[in-house]
């Protein structure tokens, strides 16, 4: 793997005019922004919903959410979004990989159905999260935290071997998505993955809020590692009540219920140089906003979204 060396320095920018082109850089938004994490909840909005407002919002690009929350025929899906003037950016798999060879063919059925609804979209994009080390809902700890040295030999040569047959089975790219309470989290970790996979099959969604929670620098990574950015999800983290979650070991799940992640420009990282850094990359690249809102009241969203939608266009995005 052969680290980013451009010789450019990326400098952090306080401000960008509309002007200034972030021409490479798409925006989106997702369904999480909606406070959706589940195909079907009692407490999340409706799809049509979801859709009506994500439109109202002023967003061209949506990712498809946990797979059946949407619907999943894709006729039916096109017609709802092309109504709406939106498109598809990305499908989300969910993956345990580092358990090995024995949850291949498991894990192949569940990516397979969401790779289908995802090329037939008209996306390229998959972006893959590893599974949780305890439960996103009730913060039950699963397994270790840490993995051993056969477990990351297993994580990173699935994950290859997803990336090549997803890419030729539906013309697909994976960008594996650095989550907070999995074991790709930490600068440490992200690296150690990055390092261990080779570039051409697998490349990196950087999740900017999620990054932030566990202690990384996002212009730093993108400097580093620009050549394996994808993909990126924009998002901030409340730094006051991230300390609150650090110092009492606070599972994810629960974290966001006290509204770690919020709305932005309130929190860190400031997405003006993160997005100055990812232009000068000279690639095209996503960058969906998500803000983990699970639970929250169903009127909530919109107005959010439609504040972060302006601030990003002042912004130049």
């Amino acid at each position: 793997m052969t680290r980013f060396t451009g010789a450019r320095t990326l400098t952090a920018m306080t401000s960008l005019s509309p002007q200034s082109s972030l021409s490479r850089i798409r925006v989106g938004s997702a369904p999480d922004s909606w406070g959706v994490w589940f195909p079907d909840d009692p407490q999340q909005v409706p799809w049509q919903r979801f859709l009506d407002e994500v439109a109202a919002s002023g967003y061209e690009w949506i990712e498809l959410g946990p797979y059946g929350y949407l619907p999943t025929d894709p006729a039916v899906l096109a017609e709802e979004t092309a109504k709406r003037g939106l498109k598809v950016s990305a499908g989300t798999v969910f993956t345990g990989l580092h358990h090995g060879p024995d949850v291949w063919e498991s894990t192949w059925a569940h990516v397979s159905d969401i790779a289908a609804l995802t090329q037939a979209m008209g996306a390229s994009h998959l972006v893959v999260i590893p599974s949780f080390w305890r439960d996103d809902k009730t913060g039950e700890v699963l397994e270790p935290d840490t993995l051993t040295v056969e477990q990351w030999r297993h994580l990173t040569q699935l994950t290859e071997r997803l990336g090549r047959e997803v890419r030729e089975r539906y013309g697909l790219k994976i960008v594996m998505h650095p989550h907070a309470d999995t074991h790709i989290d930490s600068e440490e970790n992200v690296a150690r993955f990055l390092d261990g996979t080779e570039s051409s099959v697998v490349s990196l969604c950087l999740d900017t809020g999620h990054y932030a929670y566990c202690g990384g620098d996002s212009v730093k990574l993108i400097e580093t590692y620009g050549e394996r950015i994808g993909y990126l999800h924009l998002k901030q983290v409340d730094p006051e009540i991230l300390a609150e979650v650090r110092a009492n070991g606070i599972p994810f799940g629960p974290a966001v219920a006290k509204g770690v992640m919020c709305e932005p420009p309130a929190g860190v990282p400031a997405l003006e140089p993160v997005l100055a850094a990812a232009q000068k990359l000279d690639v095209d690249l996503f960058a969906i906003v998500e803000q983990d809102m699970y639970p929250c009241e169903a009127d909530r969203p919109l107005p959010i979204a439609q504040r972060t939608r302006a601030f990003l266009r002042s912004c130049g995005a």
